[in-house]
């Protein structure tokens, strides 16, 4: 046992306080993540609407991603991510209690596209205030303390918001909203004089040298590659959100109370686990190694659902869909940093997280469509080959993008020793 403590107390150390209190900011958001996660449970049994409908109105939650996710991006280079994140927790927030009366599809549709538009402008400007926080040595884990707090946040969100929703659905949106708004205070409390890490004085010649190379991420042929595939497994990943809600009460008849607590396992063992596993793995074994390993498991977690029938087999997907998530999702945030400097992070950050967005538009409709299609079973068994195919991919692309980093990272170094000459 006190080698396991030890091993957390280490896995811990060395991260500094800002990066630790914008993890309480995150943790304080996503402890209201109620409502994305029962939204195509609440269009169709509280609002009505048919298994298609529901797909259209989850797009288009993703279609306000997308654009969030690119202004949010184009903001932070532009205005700072302090402003973009206050602005958007607070507003974002309001927007919970706006949504909560629309009833109409088209206007349902059209608070659903804004209030994801605003959201989603958190995400490139929360990613760029890691990487503004945190020691270089300490990036990856940085990331994963603040996907820690975010899984911690989702373990409570979803399994008081299925409580909830058994009550009333409206109780979803109250809450969501409430807990935006407060992230926001402790955010705007605690950051509006905190100062970034500097860095030491042999690092300024590197600085230089990057800001005078900066380029636009939509010119970088590999970073369009990696986010392609990044996309892929978003689309994968999301029919957590989308779909398997819609699988637990259609094929075992949960109650929102049970879809809440499994799906708030999730966070549980991302909590439980990241951390240490990146501590233990992460400079020891190549990033797209890892990848390639979290998307094969990704994989797996889809179709052991078509095995058999059984509750244990919903736990075994999601411990295995869990493990994914540690394998994958932190090295792709690190990636996107180290492509990135500080001239153009923003853009960078909000072209990744453009790939999320886009998913929250392709994975309702693709998984809706073939299950209305065809049936649950045929899209986990699409879901199974997509991963091999985007595990091969990502593997090649994130080997070209570390290769060019090494060699950047000579040239500079090269060039640095030039200078000081």
């Amino acid at each position: 046992m006190k080698r396991v403590l030890l091993l957390y107390r280490n896995a811990f150390g060395g991260l500094s306080k800002p990066a630790w209190m914008m993890s309480v900011v995150m943790l304080i958001n996503r402890s209201g993540s109620m409502v994305t996660p029962f939204l195509s449970l609440y269009v169709t049994d509280m609002l009505g609407y048919n298994l298609r409908e529901a797909g259209i109105i989850l797009s288009i939650y993703g279609m306000g991603s997308v654009c969030g996710s690119f202004l949010g991006g184009w903001l932070t280079d532009k205005i700072g991510h302090f402003k973009v994140q206050f602005v958007s927790l607070t507003l974002g927030g309001s927007l919970y209690f706006l949504l909560l009366n629309l009833r109409q599809f088209e206007y349902l549709a059209a608070g659903v596209f804004i209030l994801s538009l605003v959201n989603d402008c958190l995400r490139p400007a929360n990613s760029a205030s890691i990487a503004h926080y945190a020691k270089p040595e300490n990036m990856t884990r940085a990331f994963s303390l603040n996907r820690m707090a975010i899984n911690l946040g989702f373990s409570v969100g979803p399994a008081i918001g299925g409580m909830l929703a058994a009550l009333s659905y409206q109780w979803l949106f109250i809450a969501d909203g409430a807990t935006c708004i407060a992230a926001g205070i402790f955010f705007f409390l605690y950051f509006r004089n905190q100062q970034g890490h500097r860095p030491a004085p042999q690092q300024q010649v590197t600085l230089a040298v990057k800001v005078a190379t900066a380029r636009s991420p939509y010119r970088d042929g590999y970073f369009l590659l990696f986010v392609l595939f990044c996309c892929s497994f978003a689309v994968m990943f999301f029919q957590l959100f989308t779909t398997m809600p819609l699988y637990w009460r259609g094929e075992y008849a949960l109650p929102e109370s049970q879809i809440g607590l499994l799906m708030a396992l999730n966070g549980v063992i991302v909590f439980l686990l990241e951390m240490m596993l990146v501590y233990l793995i992460g400079e020891r074994i190549k990033k797209q190694v890892l990848i390639l390993v979290g998307l094969l498991i990704l994989g797996v977690a889809f179709i052991v659902l078509n095995m058999m029938q059984h509750l244990s087999v919903l736990y075994l997907s999601m411990l295995l869909l869990s493990i994914s998530e540690i394998f994958a999702m932190p090295y792709m945030a690190t990636i996107t940093v180290e492509r990135s400097n500080i001239a153009n992070r923003g853009a960078y950050m909000g072209l990744y997280t453009i790939s999320y967005a886009a998913a929250h538009v392709i994975a309702p409709l693709l998984g809706t469509t073939i299950i209305s299609t065809y049936s649950f079973a045929t899209l986990w068994w699409v879901i199974g080959v997509m991963a091999v195919i985007t595990a091969i991919g990502l593997y090649w692309v994130v080997q070209k993008i570390e290769n060019e980093r090494k060699e950047s990272q000579l040239t500079v170094a090269a060039g640095g020793s030039m200078v000081a000459k």
